[in-house]
């Protein structure tokens, strides 16, 4: 697994889009920006759907601080374009295919035996850098309002206690 402050692995890979459309996409295209990489774990699951409607309902918090999201899966980009129609809908960030695995594997996020990401969050900075990684098991959904208060915080360049708030006061060390 990559570690907090080491290049984020490098990819490009298959996306749909809103309206269904199918375009590569690279980590590369947004260097200079935020982005919020997330892994789940499948299309048509039970908590899946949880996240990736979060995400979209903050989406707009996020593109205000400078942060794209993207979502990846092992699915392929054809399942992920019968999922929106059928069931999310317009998500407005792209969902990756990584039919081959590899970017579960290289973001250390794969179970090899059932052949799944589990829930992989990386917040990774405009020099793409990683500088947050958060792990959860299949079967708990990750807060879409947590990690925009952790990308408010990285953010500021200052230290943040536990709780902070965009708006609270930071830490001054030697006050």
């Amino acid at each position: 697994m990559p570690m907090i402050g080491q290049q984020a692995p490098l990819f490009t890979t298959k996306a749909v889009i809103d309206g269904g459309e199918f375009r590569d996409i690279s980590l590369s295209d947004f260097k200079g920006k935020w982005v919020l990489l997330f892994f789940y774990p499948a299309d048509f699951t039970f908590v899946c759907p949880t996240e990736l409607t979060q995400f979209r309902d903050r989406l707009r918090e996020f593109k205000d601080v400078g942060c794209e999201i993207l979502g990846c899966s092992v699915d392929s980009e054809h399942a992920h374009r019968r999922w929106l129609r059928d069931d999310l809908k317009d998500l407005n960030y792209p969902l990756l295919a990584d039919t081959a695995r590899r970017l579960a594997r290289d973001y250390g996020v794969l179970l090899e035996d059932r052949g799944v990401a589990v829930r992989g969050t990386f917040l990774i900075d405009p020099e793409q850098k990683i500088q947050y990684i958060s792990v959860h098991n299949l079967s708990v959904g990750r807060d879409a309002s947590e990690i925009l208060r952790v990308l408010i915080a990285l953010q500021s360049g200052e230290l943040c206690q536990a709780g902070w708030k965009p708006g609270d006061k930071t830490i001054t060390p030697g006050r």
